[in-house]
C-alpha cells in the first residue's frame, strides 16, 4: 500500500524491521526524525530508545549495547560524526557491529544545518585514526532508505564492523509517495556466537579475513574488551606477529570481501561511450539526464553505486568498459570522483560535476556540462 513518508521515516521503520532493539542519539538537524519516530515506536517492539547527553555518549551506550547483545543503530550529521569518531575507533578495534546513519548537510563545522550536501563520503572511510576499512551504504529514495537501512544491519552482523547509511538533507526531509513492501523485508541475519560449551578465543580465527564469533552476553565465557591493540585473547600486547595479524584483519575481514559488498545498478546501452556515474540524491538527477539523452537518440550508460565503500572496484571497471566519457555529479568537490579517476584507464576522461551551494545538481547541468547531448 502505498504510503506518504520521508526518508527518515523510512529508516526509522527499516531499522524495526531489521530486528533494532537499541537506540541512542542526540538530536541535530536534520537527523532528528530518526529519533523521534523510534522514541515513539521502538519501545512498543520491546526496544529501548536513550537521548544521550551528547554524541559522545551516545556511541558509548550503542557500543556497550552491541556487545551485550542488543541490534543497535544511532543518527546524527557531519557535526555528530565529528564526535563520533573516537567512538568509532573503538568499535572498529573492538568489532562491534553497529549502524550508524549520517544525514548529510553543508559543512564545514555546523555549516548550515538546513541544507542539503555530500560532503562526508569521505570523511565516513577516513574519519578515525589508523586508516582502517568501514562499509558505507548510499540510498538514492526514500524506498531504498528503508531497504538499505536493513541491509546494513545485516552486513554489520555479518562483518562485526559499524555500516554507515550515507544519506542527505533533501532524500530525508522531503516526503514522497512510497511503496514498501514490509511484509516482504529480507530477514537480517543470526549473530554468529561461540558455542557456551567450547573454549572462547575472542579473536580465534584461522584466516585473516574471518569474522570472529561473539560471545552470548551472559555466558560462560570472559571477555576483555579494550580500546588498545590486543592479541587474540583480548590481553593488551606489543608483539610484532600478534599486532601484525590483528591490523591486517581488521582490514582483511572487509578488503577480502568487497565483491560481497558490492551494490551497484548498471544501466548500459550497447555502444556507449558515455557512462554517467553517481549515488545518492545526485543519482536521480543523473538518471533524469541519461533519460533525456536516450531520448534524443542518443547513447548513455547509468551507474548507480549503492555500495561507496570499500569501493566495488572490479564491478565499476567492468561497467566502464568501452567507455570515453565518464561523468560523476556530486554535492561536494569532487570527493568521490577522484576514486573514479583512480579507476578510469588512461583514453578515459572523468569529467566532475559539483555543487556546494546549497542547490541540487539539474538533469540540465548533467547535460551541459558533461556533454550527454
Amino acid at each position: 500500500m502505498p504510503q506518504f513518508m520521508d526518508g527518515n521515516r523510512a529508516i526509522a521503520l527499516g531499522a524495526i524491521d531489521a530486528g533494532c532493539d537499541f537506540y541512542a542519539g542526540y538530536p541535530i538537524t536534520p537527523a532528528t526524525g530518526i529519533l523521534l519516530h523510534l522514541a515513539g515506536h521502538l519501545p512498543k517492539t520491546g526496544g529501548l530508545v536513550l537521548q544521550g547527553e551528547d554524541e559522545i555518549a551516545s556511541m558509548g551506550f550503542c557500543i556497550g549495547a552491541a556487545m551485550s547483545g542488543r541490534r543497535v543503530m544511532t543518527a546524527t550529521s557531519g557535526p555528530g560524526i565529528s564526535l563520533y569518531s573516537e567512538n568509532i575507533g573503538l568499535a572498529i578495534m573492538g568489532e562491534v557491529p553497529l549502524v550508524i546513519v549520517d544525514v548529510q548537510r553543508m559543512g564545514p563545522a555546523t555549516g548550515a544545518a538546513t541544507t542539503g550536501a555530500q560532503g562526508d563520503i569521505q570523511f565516513l572511510r577516513w574519519g578515525t585514526s589508523g586508516g582502517y576499512p568501514v562499509i558505507v551504504l548510499a540510498p538514492t529514495t526514500v524506498e531504498e532508505c528503508y531497504t538499505l537501512t536493513i541491509k546494513a544491519f545485516d552486513l554489520a552482523e555479518r562483518f562485526r564492523v559499524p555500516v554507515f547509511l550515507a544519506t542527505d538533507k533533501e532524500t530525508a526531509l522531503t516526503k514522497t509517495t512510497t511503496h514498501i513492501e514490509r511484509e516482504h523485508t529480507p530477514r537480517v541475519r543470526d549473530r554468529k556466537t561461540a558455542e557456551t560449551e567450547s573454549e572462547f578465543v575472542p579473536l580465534g580465527i584461522e584466516e585473516l579475513d574471518e569474522v570472529p564469533a561473539m560471545t552470548p552476553f551472559g555466558g560462560p565465557h570472559k571477555l576483555r574488551f579494550t580500546t588498545s591493540s590486543h592479541d587474540e585473547h583480548g590481553y593488551l600486547t606489543k608483539d610484532p606477529q600478534a599486532l601484525d595479524r590483528l591490523n591486517r584483519h581488521l582490514a582483511a575481514k572487509i578488503e577480502a570481501h568487497t565483491d560481497e559488498i558490492a551494490m551497484l545498478d548498471v544501466d548500459a546501452d550497447q555502444g556507449s561511450e558515455t557512462a554517467v556515474l553517481s549515488y545518492g540524491i545526485s543519482a536521480r538527477s543523473a538518471k533524469a539526464a541519461v533519460g533525456k539523452a536516450r531520448r534524443s537518440g542518443k547513447k548513455a550508460t547509468l551507474i548507480t553505486v549503492y555500495s561507496l565503500w570499500p569501493v566495488p572496484e572490479d564491478a565499476i571497471r567492468e561497467a566502464l568498459k568501452g567507455v570515453k566519457r565518464i561523468i560523476v555529479p556530486e554535492l561536494n568537490l569532487g570527493q568521490y570522483t577522484r576514486e573514479i579517476q583512480r579507476l578510469a584507464t588512461n583514453d578515459q576522461e572523468v569529467i566532475g560535476i559539483y555543487r556546494v551551494d546549497g542547490k541540487l545538481i539539474t538533469p540540465e547541468e548533467i547535460i551541459e556540462q558533461g556533454g550527454v547531448l
